[in-house]
């Protein structure tokens, strides 16, 4: 069996368009894949001070490669990288070696927070005091930091590694907790509302699978070896992951009906300020300041 353009060894078989390709033909697929839908998308404009939220993992590599090889080409917005060290111990300290050696050999500026001095403490430290889940913690924390770093650099669009599977996931189980209107903030360009407060995330690589980015990556030399958070097979999202496998349906309805979501939820969500922080949110106080108020008090 050959690849579907030429006569060399194929490296992947595309299950959804049932073709297989070659390392050159992949490489070309995935690369158009992901510029278009930059561009269908508007996802990157002229003068945009562009941010990867780069974990060190296939995923943020790909995309922080890919960005690198869209900016030296159209010259036209700066990039910069952003990490946030939650201190899991025996991963991101691994994953961070490989974002920081990336970018030092690609003359990216990587700057890194952490949750120890932005909250006081680890995440592994901070779950010995609580019994929630771990990602019922972290990922307030993380969006939270993300975007209140970001400004404060003065970015204007946050680039993130979600893909296919992540964006299927996620709208299933929004449907399962009937929260249409959280689903209307998703897309390759989140959000309902501009507002200054909150920083543009854009995804790039929306259309693409974790196989086929994992297969760029190995391919490429942006890893050698998965790592997947410790943590990931106790979260909701694991289950519904394992549920799901009609991702690009699933993905190509929701797409049809997303400006339709938008619209319907533009003038039913009212933004406001947190007490505590500041920081922009839909209650009087945001979810990270409850749960750091919470960790106080254990």
């Amino acid at each position: 069996m050959t690849c579907k353009n030429c006569l060399e060894k194929p490296v992947i078989n595309l299950i959804n368009n049932n073709i297989k390709l070659c390392k050159k033909h992949f490489n070309k697929y995935f690369e158009k894949k992901v510029f278009k839908t930059i561009k269908d998308y508007k996802l990157i404009g002229k003068n945009d001070k562009v941010a990867v939220g780069l974990s060190g993992g296939k995923f943020s590599l790909t995309l922080l490669s890919l960005l690198l090889k869209l900016k030296n080409k159209i010259k036209i917005f700066d990039l910069e990288a952003i990490a946030i060290d939650e201190g899991i111990k025996g991963y991101r300290d691994k994953t961070l070696d490989n974002a920081i050696k990336y970018c030092g050999e690609n003359n990216v500026r990587l700057n890194i927070f952490s949750y120890k001095e932005e909250f006081g403490n680890t995440l592994d430290n901070f779950l010995k005091k609580s019994s929630m889940k771990a990602c019922s913690m972290c990922g307030p924390f993380r969006r939270y930091l993300l975007n209140k770093k970001s400004k404060e650099l003065g970015f204007t669009k946050l680039a993130t590694g979600h893909n296919l599977d992540d964006e299927a996931q996620t709208i299933m189980m929004n449907y399962f907790r009937r929260n249409l209107e959280t689903s209307a903030r998703l897309g390759p360009i989140t959000g309902i509302l501009k507002d200054k407060r909150f920083i543009k995330r854009i995804k790039p690589l929306y259309f693409l699978t974790e196989k086929e980015i994992a297969t760029y990556a190995f391919l490429n030399n942006l890893i050698n070896e998965f790592s997947e958070c410790p943590h990931s097979s106790d979260s909701y999202r694991g289950d519904v992951r394992d549920f799901l496998n009609k991702k690009h349906s699933i993905i190509t309805s929701f797409i049809e009906i997303l400006p339709l979501l938008k619209e319907h939820f533009k003038n039913t969500l009212e933004l406001k300020n947190c007490k505590i922080c500041d920081e922009p949110c839909s209650q009087e106080i945001c979810q990270t300041c409850k749960i750091v108020e919470i960790l106080k008090k254990r």
